[in-house]
């Protein structure tokens, strides 16, 4: 489809040059932006456009690219037991309600996940799905029929835990399963789904859970297969001080440093979290051009504390930013996410420590470059995606807060997108879905709860 989106009242390409045009217009074909300019578009491109979209009262920009999540934590939002949990004590209590998830609760919960997400400008996602209950192994390609029913660039991580309780973990051995299940099927994964070519929208990464849930010849046998087949890699790590402790008192190092041992400092590999960690670790991490996602909103809400995003920019270390299990956050609202991590790097930091700008690059091409495709999606350039958002500028919220609309994305309260387009498909227009009409959104709902009161409860 060629669609010209015109008379924009705002656009930010985040591009090398960082540029932004009041008035312009942006010109798709098929999947990749075709062109991007100030003022009028061109008469050859007025003629050649099938679908004109007007972007008066708006602001537009890259598509949001979110690092870190856990779908099916979509069906444990706010229970009620661990509204106050620190995180140990947080997954030891809702392992036991995990270990009831089936294809159905994958399915629906990643339907829910990301229409939410999207709705917030999230165009492409990664998820780390790392509980698979016996009888139950496929779920990655569940949640892949969902990214396609919906749309949306996915790259789910095969996440694993081979450690249970009775072996000096955590989790119980109902969820646990056997190594070499796991690499096997990791090798299934990346052959029947991880797509190499340009715009791809589906790639596989392997990602181990974590240090208190797998074992060490785990994470090198999913690093050597991550290197044989050209994937990324993707762990939890240095989230609490707990974890910290449980390293030092089983491997006798830290988190960081435990990963060194295991081979996992590259620029293959990115960590969730990335809180505790000295500045020895900070300056190896840059080194290593490791990647971080930063989510705030969780670690807020399980008390982990606040990742060094700031002292790290400029680091080598690539940052970007993930919305996290939504038991862990509760939402799925990147703009919220954004915000929240702005204003608490400069609660940790100072007032100056981040600006908005910075945020929605880490939102953005930052999160492009963890996921290695900074040359296919996180800004708007000619021969790039076609994955953009359009947020309104004529509304409530914003009234009286555009003297810079970039950053009242981020400092006034936009609550969602009114425009949403991935790979030159337009998946929100005048703020709704195209894809899935308003009676199959109440179904989904409605099926959701239903879900998640049977798995939660066993209702």
């Amino acid at each position: 489809m060629k669609t010209l989106i015109r008379d924009i009242s705002f656009l930010v390409t985040l591009d090398r040059e960082q540029s932004e045009t009041s008035g312009g217009y942006l010109y798709t074909d098929g999947p990749r932006i075709a062109a991007v300019g100030k003022g009028e578009p061109p008469p050859e491109i007025e003629q050649a456009a099938e679908t004109c979209v007007f972007g008066r009262d708006r602001i537009a920009l890259p598509g949001f690219v979110n690092t870190h999540h856990h779908f099916y934590q979509t069906l444990f939002r706010n229970v009620r037991e661990v509204q106050s949990a620190k995180l140990f004590d947080w997954l030891v209590f809702l392992y036991e309600r995990w270990q009831r998830i089936d294809e159905e609760a994958v399915y629906q919960s990643s339907l829910v996940a990301m229409l939410e997400m999207l709705q917030s400008g999230v165009t492409t996602t990664s998820d780390h799905h790392y509980i698979f209950p016996r009888g139950h192994e496929q779920l990655i390609d569940v949640q892949i029929q969902a990214a396609r029913r919906l749309g949306v660039r996915f790259h789910p991580t095969r996440g694993s835990m081979s450690l249970s309780r009775e072996d000096g973990g955590l989790p119980p051995p109902t969820v646990v399963q056997r190594e070499e299940e796991i690499l096997l099927d990791s090798e299934r994964l990346i052959r029947t789904y991880h797509d190499r070519s340009p715009l791809a929208m589906t790639r596989i990464a392997l990602a181990p859970c974590s240090p208190f849930s797998v074992t060490a010849r785990l994470m090198k046998e999913s690093r050597d297969l991550a290197e044989r087949e050209d994937v990324l890699l993707h762990t939890h790590l240095a989230e609490t001080e707990d974890e910290d402790r449980f390293c030092r008192e089983k491997f006798g190092r830290g988190p960081l440093e435990y990963m060194e041992d295991l081979g996992w400092l590259s620029d293959r590999v990115w960590f969730a979290h990335f809180i505790h960690l000295s500045q020895e670790d900070q300056a190896k991490a840059g080194r290593a051009r490791v990647g971080m996602s930063y989510c705030p909103s969780s670690n807020m809400r399980l008390g982990s504390g606040v990742a060094p995003v700031a002292p790290l920019w400029g680091s080598g270390v690539r940052q970007s930013i993930g919305i996290d299990g939504s038991a862990s956050n509760d939402a799925n609202n990147m703009l919220a996410e954004l915000r929240t991590g702005l204003l608490l790097q400069r609660l940790r930091y100072g007032a100056d420590a981040m600006t908005p700008r910075q945020m929605l690059r880490i939102g953005t091409l930052g999160g492009a470059e963890v996921l290695g495709r900074q040359q296919e999606i996180g800004s708007l350039e000619v021969g790039k995606a076609a994955d953009l958002i359009m947020v309104r500028l004529d509304t409530l919220a914003m009234a009286g807060g555009l003297d810079d609309p970039p950053a009242a994305l981020l400092l006034c309260d936009a609550k969602q997108v009114d425009f949403a387009m991935v790979n030159g498909e337009i998946l929100i227009r005048d703020g709704q879905f195209t894809r899935i009409p308003p009676t199959e959104l109440e179904e989904i709902i409605r099926a959701q709860n239903d879900l998640s009161r049977k798995l939660v409860r066993g209702l």
